[in-house]
């Protein structure tokens, strides 16, 4: 019998596969294909992702999400739990950065169980149901339903309850100091919670309200681990309880929503619902992610390809979140995270540019670039309230990461589409010159070290600045940002100099001796000992094989530090023949991002975290663009699945995923403040890109499969194309680019210095 079940077991595993492999040539609605539980298996020690199913509209103000841990605990939702402990709406960026503006709602039956250990509930993955605009799970210690689908700033639940007497909803406006108050006439209950985790003023508060339609037979209010009869509560940790009698499968309904300025705001947020009933609003919902996945549609790929493409497509239009609202008389209006107040225009929050400048905003410059103008706005505006532009804000200025990258996400939306909607770039040009100058109130703003930049061309080892290669080499690309813009803008000639000069400061940290970069000490010596297999110390979250890359705007100044395109293509090449060696001696133990390297199985490549993964696309440089197809088609194939452990790291906000969207379209913004993209080669047989401006970027590779990753021939518009670069103004104006695939490289397309994409050495020696 057990060797009977094994055959049929191996023979249905081999039916699955065979299935996930089969190639589909079209699909009808791709929300159906996008899994928001993907990456939620994961923990502080082993990142998997570290996403959390986010059921929001895309770039909504607030998130729902099913809370399985502990208050406070930034894995709010992992995979692996088998309990759920209420209904949490999140402004989580990631666990690392933790939460605010958070509440929860729990229905309850039985006994009147309110704290989170004592009313928590078992559930299984197989009673759930998780898209990106509904989700419904089954409570069974409740015996109740939980239905959820929300609009940008509010959301309705349905209940299903048994038949009892004892019918209970939990609000918990958590902890750190709250407030509740229960308006039984009116069938709503008030609050807010102050809830965070750091970068808010003193009077933050997240406002809610939520309304039921059904009389409640029992309120109550708690304080902490106390149940009162009050019907109003301010306190530490304040929460409210509703109850009532219900028949079997009757439903109950409850609309939410918030504002960060009042309740009567919150008020006027929660009609966006309308008159929709539940089913309507979900409907809506699904309308509203059927039509921002479909601008991009994809044909001819495997069941697992599409799931994953559309799942990475829909956490890459989550962040940065929406952080304004619109008052009585329709008006932009945001709650100011940096100084407190409420004044007019847009306000976007929730990203770190430290990973998102690389491909999440370039992603939004080509498809979205209206919506990157507004954010272009709130950026503007957090300039005028702080007088820093944040380069990790959540929701205001936090101290974390390295760099200057707002200067990438300013200038590439100007240079790329900024001319075309009114936001004021004199002000955000002014941001950067400051922040390019001067040391910010935190070291993650401004630039940490910028005097000894500033006179030397790097950030010394042996001055007590960490990461301080790390540092020198962003600042460096950031400088590059800077003078694109300068010129863009017609800036002073000595100006626009001393800007391209610092540009080329990434040439002094760089170690003939290795051919890598390395840290580098006050007085102009190497820092000793050198271990290019350390991580952090000089660099952040990586090593020197992985930061010597990162000259994004420059990499035939890097190759020629190399001695030639034989020598970096080598280098490139010991990336993965190198074993997954590493010196954690810095950390004091070893951290995830280690961890999910040395068991990736792709040597010293760490696709898990940002500062490498435009490495691949580097081949394009130096004459060897097959290489690049090779490696592109590899990372997809074995680091991202349409699985829970889906990720090779922390998707981070969009940007991991970006990557995957752009690597599947075909070509990547290895430097975003230029107009190229490098290219790899399509994942499917057929892409459409419907841009904003109504144009279509339409990409043909009939014969593309598992084996024919390599591109033979390439023609644009009808005409034979062999540069390894493609043009964001002419894809702009819409294009047909035609491939043919092959199982072989073709080794004599892209190798000449004129097919290569954009290096500033190139351009000084014109």
């Amino acid at each position: 019998m057990k060797k009977t079940l094994g055959i049929l077991f191996f023979a249905l595993s081999g039916f699955i596969t065979a299935s996930a492999q089969k190639v589909i040539q079209s699909i009808d609605n791709p929300v159906d294909y996008a899994n928001p539980l993907i990456g939620t298996d994961s923990n502080y020690k082993l990142s998997s992702g570290n996403t959390y199913p986010a059921i929001a509209m895309p770039w909504g103000m607030n998130f729902w999400t099913p809370q399985t841990g502990e208050m406070g605990n930034g894995w709010a939702y992992t995979y692996d739990a088998t309990k759920i402990r209420g209904f949490k709406q999140t402004h989580q960026p990631s666990p690392w950065m933790n939460d605010y503006g958070q509440f929860s709602i729990m229905p309850v039956t039985g006994s009147l169980k309110f704290t989170e250990e004592d009313r928590q509930s078992w559930f299984s993955h197989k009673a759930e149901i998780v898209t990106p605009y509904y989700y419904s799970v089954y409570l069974a210690d409740h015996d109740v339903t939980t239905e959820i689908t929300p609009t940008e700033r509010a959301a309705r639940f349905r209940f299903t309850f048994p038949e009892t007497d004892s019918s209970y909803v939990v609000i918990d406006a958590f902890d750190k100091g709250s407030y509740v108050k229960i308006l039984p006439k009116e069938q709503k209950i008030i609050g807010y919670t102050t809830r965070n985790s750091g970068g808010v003023p003193d009077n933050f508060k997240n406002y809610f309200v939520v309304t039921f339609d059904k009389d409640f037979d029992l309120t109550k209010t708690f304080t902490d681990s106390t149940l009162t009869d009050a019907l109003e509560q301010k306190s530490n940790h304040a929460g409210a309880v509703i109850g009532f009698k219900t028949k079997r499968g009757e439903q109950v309904n409850a609309q939410v929503a918030s504002s960060f300025i009042s309740y009567e705001q919150a008020e006027r947020n929660l009609k966006e619902i309308g008159k929709d009933d539940f089913d309507a609003l979900k409907q809506k919902g699904r309308e509203t992610w059927n039509k921002e996945l479909g601008r991009i549609q994809v044909e001819g790929g495997t069941s697992d390809q599409f799931k994953t493409f559309y799942s990475a497509l829909y956490r890459s239009l989550l962040f940065p979140r929406k952080f304004y609202e619109y008052d009585a008389e329709g008006k932009v209006v945001h709650y100011s995270p940096y100084n407190g107040e409420v004044l007019p225009g847009y306000m976007f929050t929730d990203t770190g540019f430290w990973d998102t400048f690389r491909a999440m905003f370039p992603f939004l410059n080509l498809m979205y670039p209206e919506l990157n103008g507004h954010m272009q706005e709130g950026l503007s505006n957090a300039y005028k309230e702080s007088g820093w532009l944040p380069e990790w804000a959540s929701p205001g200025l936090r101290s974390v990461m390295v760099g200057n990258n707002s200067a990438s996400v300013v200038a590439e939306a100007y240079l790329k589409s900024g001319e075309a909607y009114d936001y004021d770039i004199e002000n955000l040009y002014d941001a950067l010159i400051h922040g390019a100058n001067n040391a910010g109130p935190m070291p993650a703003v401004g630039r940490a070290g910028v005097e000894y930049y500033n006179d030397l061309g790097y950030v010394p080892y042996d001055v007590d600045i960490n990461e301080n290669a790390a540092r020198t080499l962003e600042y460096a690309y950031d400088d590059f940002a800077i003078y694109q813009l300068a010129k863009k803008l017609n800036k002073p000639k000595a100006e626009i100099e001393k800007y391209r000069k610092r540009s080329m400061n990434y040439k002094n940290l760089f170690d003939p001796e290795y051919n890598l970069m390395r840290g580098k000490n006050k007085n102009g010596e190497f820092q000793k000992p050198f271990n290019p297999f350390k991580w952090g110390d000089a660099f952040t979250e990586g090593n020197s094989w992985h930061y010597s890359w990162s000259v994004f705007h420059d990499i035939q100044g890097l190759i020629d530090l190399m001695g030639g395109k034989q020598e970096f293509v080598a280098q490139l090449d010991t990336i993965f023949s190198l074993p997954p060696t590493f010196d954690d001696s810095y950390y004091g133990g070893t951290i995830h991002e280690i961890r999910e390297m040395q068991i990736a199985n792709m040597g010293q490549y760490a696709h898990g975290n940002q500062p490498i993964q435009h490495m691949i696309y580097l081949y394009d440089y130096a004459g060897e663009p097959w290489k690049t197809q090779y490696w592109v088609r590899e990372t997809m194939n074995r680091m991202y699945t349409p699985l829970p452990d889906g990720y090779a790291g922390d998707e981070d906000n969009g940007q991991t995923s970006a990557w995957y969207v752009f690597s599947a379209i075909g070509f990547y913004p290895v430097a975003p403040a230029t107009d190229q993209y490098a290219l790899g080669a399509p994942l499917f047989q057929r892409i459409t890109l419907t841009l904003e401006n109504g144009k279509e970027v339409k990409i043909n590779a009939p014969e593309n499969s598992q084996e024919n990753r390599y591109i033979h021939s390439m023609n644009v518009n009808g005409k034979d194309y062999t540069k390894t670069w493609i043009s964001h103004k002419e894809l702009m104006k819409g294009m047909n680019i035609d491939y043919k695939m092959s199982d072989s490289p073709n080794k004599n397309r892209g190798i000449k210095k004129a097919d290569f994409p954009y290096s500033l050495s190139t351009e000084l020696k014109k």
